[in-house]
C-alpha cells in the first residue's frame, strides 16, 4: 500500500453497479473525445493518424489514473497490474504518469469509514481503543491502513476495505475489458476475456481478509526460521471480512534501499529473489504481487518486512515441476529440453510456428548464458530487455500469436520480472546463477567466476 500524502483529500468510493459504470462510461468517453480530436489535428497538418499515439498522449493517460485512483477496487486493481511493466511497453515519458496507479490511491472520507467500522465491529469498540488515526497511513486499491493504539496496550495496523468494492469487481472487470478492447492495443486475435476471468477470481481473493489472515499465519510458519524476514502477526479479536488487525510495523520504504551500501541492497534483492524461488520450488505457495509497497525495510535489524497477502495463491506441483525442468535446460543450455519444458509450459504451442519457436528458445538461452557465466549481474542495465521488446515486436509483426498462457505461468512471471524491476530501482548487482543453483540443489563451486558484473536483461 502507498504512503498517503501530507495534505491529500479524501475521495468517497462511488458504490453500486451502475454509479461505478457511469465512472467507466465517462472516462471511455473523454478518451474517445481526446482521440477524436488528436485525429483531426494530425489530418489538418497533412499526417496520417496512429491509434496507438493518439491514444498515449499525457491528456488520457492522466485521466485513466486519476478515474482509476478515485474508483479504487477492482477497476485499480487491474489498471496496477498493467502498470507494472510500464518502462518497457509505454514511451519514457508517460511511465511517471502510469506509476501513479502504484502509487496514488484516494483515501475513503470519515463518512464511509465510519459506516465500514460500525457494521464490521461490535457496538461500543471504540470505547476499547485509546487512539484511532482517522487519517489512513496507507491506501491501496482494495483498502486503507489506519494505526490504533488499544488500552490494553496493543498498537494495531488495521486494514480496512473500501466500501462496495467486493460486490462491484464483476462489473469493474467487464467495464475495464470494454475500455481495454477500445483501445486497439491487443492484437486482434488476442483472447482477453479467460484473462480477466482469472483477474475477477483473484480479486475476490484479496476481498476476502479472512482468507488473508490464513495466508499470513500460514507464511509465518513457513518462514519461522528465516529470521532476515518479518511478518505482522493477525489479531483475530479485530479482524473480520472487512477488517484485518495485524501488528504495527516500522520501517522504511523499500525503494530508500537505493540510498544503502552496495552490499545491503544486493542482499535485499538476494533475499526476495530467494524467497521467491522456495515459494515457487518448495513452499508450493506464492505471494503472486509484486507491488514495491508490499515491502518494508528496517535499516537498523536489516529486515525485511512482508506485508499484503491478498494475492497468495497455491502453486500447483506439475507448475513447480515445469519451471525446474525450465531452469535445469537452461542452465545446461540443452536446447532440446529447453524448448520442451517452454513448451509444456504453453510459452508456445504445436501450432507455433518453427521459426518463432526458434526465435522464443533464442531469447531463453540469452538470459541462461548471462546467467551460467557465474558472475554477479548487474540490475541496472536495460540492453537484454529492450532486445527483448525489439523482438517481441519483430515476432508479433511477423504474424506471432501467442497461446493463452496458464494463469500461474504469467503470475510468477509478473513477480520475478516485478523483482529484477526493483532490483534495478535499487541498483542491486546480484549472483542470480548461484542463488539457482543453491535452490536446486547442487553447488557451483567448481564454476568460473567473475567478480565483473554482467549486465542485466
Amino acid at each position: 500500500m502507498s504512503e498517503i500524502p501530507p495534505r491529500a483529500k479524501s475521495v468517497a468510493v462511488p458504490t453500486g453497479r451502475i454509479a461505478r459504470f457511469g465512472h467507466i462510461s465517462s472516462l471511455t468517453a473523454n478518451v474517445a473525445g481526446n482521440m477524436a480530436l488528436g485525429a483531426l489535428l494530425q489530418l489538418g497538418h497533412g499526417q496520417r493518424p496512429v491509434m496507438k499515439d493518439l491514444l498515449l498522449t499525457p491528456r488520457n493517460i492522466t485521466q485513466v489514473t486519476d478515474k482509476l485512483s478515485k474508483m479504487r477496487g477492482a477497476a485499480m486493481k487491474i489498471g496496477q497490474l498493467v502498470s507494472m511493466d510500464t518502462g518497457d511497453i509505454l514511451p519514457p515519458e508517460l511511465t511517471q504518469i502510469m506509476a501513479r496507479l502504484r502509487d496514488n490511491a484516494s483515501a475513503m472520507p470519515p463518512a464511509q469509514l465510519k459506516q465500514v467500522l460500525n457494521a464490521q465491529l461490535p457496538t461500543g469498540w471504540l470505547a476499547s481503543v485509546r487512539k484511532f488515526d482517522v487519517r489512513p497511513i496507507a491506501a491501496a486499491s482494495i483498502g486503507q491502513v489506519h494505526r490504533a493504539v488499544l488500552k490494553d496496550g496493543r498498537e494495531l495496523a488495521l486494514k480496512i476495505q473500501y466500501i462496495g468494492v467486493a460486490d462491484s469487481i464483476d462489473s469493474d472487470v467487464a467495464n475495464v475489458g470494454v475500455l481495454i478492447k477500445m483501445s486497439g492495443l491487443l492484437p486482434s486475435e488476442f483472447e482477453l476475456a479467460p484473462y480477466l476471468e482469472e483477474a475477477r477470481k483473484q480479486l475476490h481473493d484479496e476481498t476476502d481478509y479472512v482468507r488473508e489472515a490464513a495466508q499470513i499465519n500460514h507464511f509465518r510458519n513457513l518462514l519461522k526460521d528465516t529470521p532476515q524476514f518479518v511478518i505482522p502477526a493477525v489479531h483475530r479479536d479485530w479482524s473480520t471480512p472487512k477488517i484485518l488487525a495485524m501488528d504495527y510495523m516500522t520501517g522504511v520504504p523499500i525503494e530508500n534501499v537505493a540510498s544503502a551500501p552496495q552490499a545491503i541492497k544486493d542482499q535485499v534483492i538476494t533475499d526476495l529473489i530467494t524467497l521467491a524461488l522456495r515459494e515457487l520450488l518448495e513452499f508450493g505457495v506464492m505471494q503472486t504481487d509484486p507491488n514495491f509497497a508490499n515491502y518494508l525495510y528496517e535499516p537498523k535489524a536489516r529486515k525485511l518486512i512482508l506485508l499484503d497477502f491478498g494475492a497468495a495463491r497455491a502453486i500447483a506441483p506439475i507448475v513447480a515441476l515445469q519451471y525446474r525442468q525450465l531452469i535445469y535446460a537452461g542452465l545446461e543450455n540443452n536446447v532440446d529440453n529447453l524448448t520442451a519444458a517452454a513448451q509444456k509450459m504453453g510459452i508456445f504451442d504445436g501450432t507455433t510456428r518453427y521459426a518463432h519457436r526458434m526465435r522464443i528458445v533464442q531469447m531463453l538461452r540469452q538470459v541462461f548464458e548471462m546467467i551460467r557465466d557465474g558472475g554477479a549481474i548487474d540490475f541496472t542495465d536495460q540492453t537484454l530487455s529492450k532486445q527483448f521488446q525489439a523482438e517481441g515486436m519483430a515476432l508479433f509483426a511477423d504474424g506471432f500469436s501467442p497461446p493463452l498462457v496458464p494463469v500461474d505461468i504469467l503470475l510468477i512471471q509478473r513477480k520475478f520480472a516485478g523483482l529484477f524491476l526493483l532490483g534495478a530501482r535499487l541498483g542491486a548487482k546480484v549472483n542470480v546463477g548461484e542463488i539457482l543453483h543453491r535452490r536446486l540443489g547442487y553447488s557451483q563451486s567448481d564454476k568460473a567466476t567473475t567478480k565483473t558484473p554482467h549486465k542485466r536483461s
